[in-house]
């Protein structure tokens, strides 16, 4: 069979959408779509009409028709198999068969066509694993979302340390009859109503008045204008720094990480490949995985565009079964038969000087011997008191995983915990209760590690349990092998980078 094009139009032959799998100009398109409904007026009932040079295989989707394009020698058998296909993909992203439907789905549609149909011949799939291909979306804006955050929150935090600091200060030398430090040249009355400005814009914790200096001096005593909270961060981190003072940054678990996977590397060459994966897991507290999802891209950047015609090895070592799904634009059958991304039409270059994800995989499973680390935490009732004991272990033996946080919550309003037994390093965290467990590294050298503590509480209060890693490992072990040019079939100078990291581990 060889699929011309597929499309989707009305009873007037109109193209709303339409894909070409073969090189068509668009007045050929538009030509053929347009002589369909002139063909349909012969009166016969068939799902097919035939010319001297294609063949139309159709079916009526109540006002629009999903339509096929094929050459006369292709088999209608699996023409119509493959129209099948097609119609039940429509229904899937479309609530209503309108045009105007239609036209907002369009590209989702398209996608959806690229892994029915490769180069003119059908695909092995089926509607589950289309939706499953389709799925796979990008995250780094919610990357760049939790970073912002992570940054404002430590520096806020930072702000009320310091502010704390300074009145502290301040009253130790009002004790001793010294001038404050800090506050001279300005007005008293102006003082108050920036301290009580700042102290309503803050949490609700006992009072902490801040330091504002105001922009200029000024003998009209009027306090400096308090826009906004991140504004008050800004000027506040500005003013601490001014006065020679280090503003570093909060120990926060998870953001910290995604911050990492957003620093480019050190060194790059012109091209440059970078393998992420991103880790989804919920297991139960009683033991049993209840899902666990990897989801990994390859993304390609190139840049000079005398490098752009390449070709990429790839060394798949994977014995999980994981999915792999290739860009459009690269050639499927290249890739299957030799391992190697390269462009479906070799003549066309890559993107030069942009981030471009060249194959994407997916790996779900709830076999617990699949889980990177696992976590059991184990509360026992002691009187009123609970002595919990948690314990690491490594399953992939093959990885290693860096800067690594337990983080156990805890009861609120009992104080901190007393801490009996701990491999590596514990931080009692008494504004959010949580209990932070940090290993810097677990590999195989140590692949089993416990805490042990006592607190006041009930065996519930200690969940979920959290945990976040980084690994310069990949979990499906796919690795980058070489790039050749494709003119001459040289080998091309690249660096590559791997960071495997948390989305979301718990243990609930």
């Amino acid at each position: 069979m060889v699929l011309l094009a597929a499309a989707v139009c009305n009873k007037s032959g109109k193209a709303i959408i339409s894909r070409q799998f073969v090189e068509m100009t668009r007045s050929r398109i538009e030509g053929l779509l347009a002589a369909f409904p002139k063909l349909m007026n012969t009166g016969k009932q068939h799902t097919f009409v035939e010319t001297e040079s294609v063949r139309y295989v159709y079916q009526p989707l109540e006002k629009l028709y999903m339509l096929l394009i094929t050459t006369k020698a292709s088999n209608i058998l699996e023409d119509l198999e493959t129209l099948r296909l097609f119609a039940r993909v429509i229904p899937e992203y479309c609530r209503a068969m309108e045009e105007s439907e239609i036209i907002d789905q369009s590209f989702s549609l398209i996608f959806a066509f690229d892994e029915i149909v490769a180069l003119g011949y059908r695909e092995s799939v089926n509607l589950a694993q289309i939706r499953t291909f389709t799925e796979m979306d990008s995250h780094e804006e919610k990357v760049f979302q939790a970073v912002r955050q992570t940054q404002e929150r430590e520096a806020k935090d930072q702000m009320k340390k310091k502010a704390k600091e300074l009145h502290q200060a301040r009253k130790d030398a009002q004790r001793r009859g010294i001038k404050s430090p800090g506050y001279g040249g300005y007005g008293s009355s102006s003082m108050g109503r920036s301290e009580m400005s700042m102290m309503q814009d803050t949490t609700p914790e006992p009072p902490k008045p801040s330091y504002t200096v105001p922009s200029r001096p000024s003998g009209t005593g009027k306090a400096m204008k308090l826009v906004t909270k991140t504004k008050d961060v800004d000027s506040f981190v500005d003013q601490l720094k001014s006065e020679g003072q280090q503003v570093t940054s909060g120990s926060s678990s998870k953001p910290a990480a995604i911050a990492k996977t957003a620093t480019p590397a050190a060194h790059q060459e012109i091209v440059h490949l970078r393998v992420e994966e991103k880790l989804n897991v919920t297991a139960g507290r009683d033991g049993g995985l209840q899902n666990m999802e990897v989801h990994g891209i390859i993304t390609l950047k190139i840049a000079d565009e005398k490098s752009a015609r390449i070709k990429v090895g790839i060394i798949n070592n994977d014995t999980k079964g994981i999915q792999l799904q290739t860009h459009p634009n690269v050639d499927k059958k290249l890739f299957t038969s030799t391992s190697c991304i390269g462009m479906r039409n070799a003549a066309k270059p890559f993107p030069v000087n942009q981030d471009v994800g060249v194959l994407k995989w997916r790996f779900q499973t709830q076999d617990e011997s699949f889980m990177p680390l696992t976590i059991n935490c184990w509360p026992n009732e002691s009187g009123s008191n609970c002595d919990v004991s948690v314990e690491y272990e490594l399953q992939q033996e093959q990885m290693e995983l860096n800067d690594v946080m337990i983080d156990i919550p805890l009861p609120s309003g009992v104080g901190a915990p007393v801490v009996n037994e701990c491999d590596g390093e514990y931080r009692h965290d008494s504004r959010k209760n949580i209990l932070h467990w940090s290993l810097p590294v677990i590999d195989d050298s140590n692949k089993n590690g416990s805490m042990e503590f006592s607190i006041h509480g009930h065996p519930d209060d200690f969940f979920p349990v959290s945990v976040n890693f980084l690994s310069k490992r990949s979990y499906c072990d796919i690795e980058i092998s070489e790039v050749n040019s494709v003119d001459g079939d040289h080998p091309v100078k690249f660096s590559s980078e791997v960071v495997c990291f948390v989305d979301k581990y718990e243990i609930v």
